[in-house]
């Protein structure tokens, strides 16, 4: 890990075969760097929270959400083909927008003052607020503030756009 430049690392994806060796290489990055963004992969469910206790951020279980995902086919085809088009095709993005570097004319203004469907083509999906809450289709009320994160649909054109428009 050393060698890999742990210590200047900013994330470290671990998807060992076996959960005992990512929660060795978990605990072990964790210690290396305590700011480090850690995503691990589990099989087992008495796994997920090893993994987590030895400092993990976020733990994938890949067995289970393709079950989730099959299993969605089955009961909402369409609407799991329609957020497949819209993550994974290029002419889309839904992305995530952080006001921690905005410029400052946006802070303390409200969503609905943006108008991002008219100046930007753009649809507010939801919103991570300061508590770190999540919040479906934000009212046009919300303030906007520095530590908030919004989640956009819109074509890669639309959204650096407004990335570009917003970031200081």
């Amino acid at each position: 890990m050393h060698d890999a430049g742990i210590e200047r690392a900013s994330a470290l994806i671990t998807s060992l075969p076996k959960d005992a060796d990512n929660v060795f290489v978990v605990l072990t990055a964790r210690g290396l760097n305590s700011s480090l963004k850690i995503i691990s992969r589990a099989s087992e469910d008495s796994s997920f929270s090893k993994i987590k206790r030895a400092g993990a951020d976020n733990v994938i279980m890949p067995d289970k959400i393709g079950g989730v995902h099959m299993a969605s086919l089955i009961a909402q085809p369409d609407v799991l083909e329609f957020v497949d088009v819209i993550t994974g095709k290029a002419a889309f993005d839904l992305e995530e927008i952080s006001f921690k570097n905005c410029k400052s004319q946006f802070l303390n203004q409200t969503l609905g003052s943006l108008n991002l469907p008219e100046n930007f083509g753009i649809n507010i999906l939801g919103m991570k607020s300061p508590d770190g809450g999540y919040v479906i289709n934000p009212p046009d009320q919300t303030i906007i503030s520095c530590d908030m994160k919004l989640f956009v649909l819109g074509t890669n054109e639309q959204v650096e756009r407004l990335k570009q428009t917003v970031s200081a």
